[in-house]
């Protein structure tokens, strides 16, 4: 699958996740902007830099959506495939330890962290 088309993909399943993801060119000076999820109104959202390579912005999204629960949702086998191997690969190392109770499609967080307005550290490789 082209780098393009699996962006696309994503950002789909991410809308069916119920998180927007919003394409923005991010301030290089003042405050430090980065991609990432983060909740906004009670609303999900994924700010991604616009100005990044499609293949970084692959890992971004492959990294948090690998950790929504997504199995009840329809995926293309290929994309499945990639979110598989990375929660596989986050098991082993994980970054992230309690995304938070109301985190979207999260069933199994601890009720006591929340993201409300704080973005979801994804990791890059």
């Amino acid at each position: 699958m082209k780098p393009e088309q699996l962006y696309q993909n994503l950002k789909e399943l991410a809308e069916k996740l119920g998180i927007r993801v919003s394409e923005q060119i991010l301030p290089t000076i003042g405050v430090k902007v980065t991609s990432g999820l983060c909740k906004v109104r009670g609303e999900y959202l994924f700010i991604m830099d616009k100005k990044m390579p499609v293949h970084r912005k692959n890992k971004l999204l492959v990294s948090c959506l690998s950790q929504m629960h997504h199995e009840d949702i329809y995926v293309l086998p290929a994309v499945r495939e990639i979110l598989a191997s990375e929660k596989q690969e986050q098991r082993q190392t994980p970054y992230v330890t309690n995304p938070g109770s109301d985190a979207p499609g999260n069933q199994n967080a601890m009720s006591r962290t929340t993201w409300s307005s704080s973005f979801l550290p994804v990791r890059e490789r």
